[in-house]
């Protein structure tokens, strides 16, 4: 009797290898940057196959390489609105809101905070076709503001640079 252990090892081998592509090439992502903004998408599997993208901005603690501040802009799904998410330090007061401005006279896009995990708190919100206006029509830098635990607000920039160009790529995906 011939030993069908061989074979078997062979097929496994090879289906395992084969799940292992299909991972890969169902899971790909890429970024693009336009000055200050990155866009990120992430090709998901399926059934059926997804494409998840946003344009973010990070901004790093003065003199270290440390994440302060993200904000990001996605839409979910083609057609569905464009959705904000700003995530800021653990640090903040849940009471006060956190603040979007893209001048100082701007009274900004306002939202409360929804969740905070160990990575960060997070507003998580719907972003209106007139805010998303202001923030295309931006010339100078913006900034966000919250309130920390110890009742202090912060102020952290935030720049529009390529900030057009990103959200015009974001769209077409």
């Amino acid at each position: 009797m011939r030993d069908l252990r061989c074979p078997l090892v062979w097929f496994l081998a090879i289906a395992l290898s084969l799940v292992g592509i299909g991972t890969a090439a169902a899971q790909q992502s890429t970024t693009a940057t336009y000055e200050d903004w990155v866009l990120q998408c992430q090709s998901v599997g399926g059934p059926p196959a997804q494409k998840i993208c946003d344009i973010a901005q990070v901004t790093e603690v003065q003199g270290k390489n440390l994440p302060l501040s993200r904000i990001a802009l996605s839409r979910p799904t083609k057609g569905q609105p464009f959705r904000l998410v700003v995530q800021v330090p653990v640090n903040v007061s849940l009471r006060a809101d956190v603040r979007i401005q893209v001048t100082q006279s701007d009274p900004g896009v306002v939202a409360p905070f929804d969740r905070c995990l160990p990575g960060g708190c997070f507003a998580d919100f719907e972003l209106k076709e007139d805010e998303i206006k202001r923030f295309l029509g931006a010339t100078a830098a913006g900034k966000i503001t919250f309130m920390t635990a110890n009742q202090q607000n912060l102020a952290v920039p935030i720049s529009f640079k390529g900030f057009v160009q990103a959200f015009d790529a974001l769209a077409k995906q």
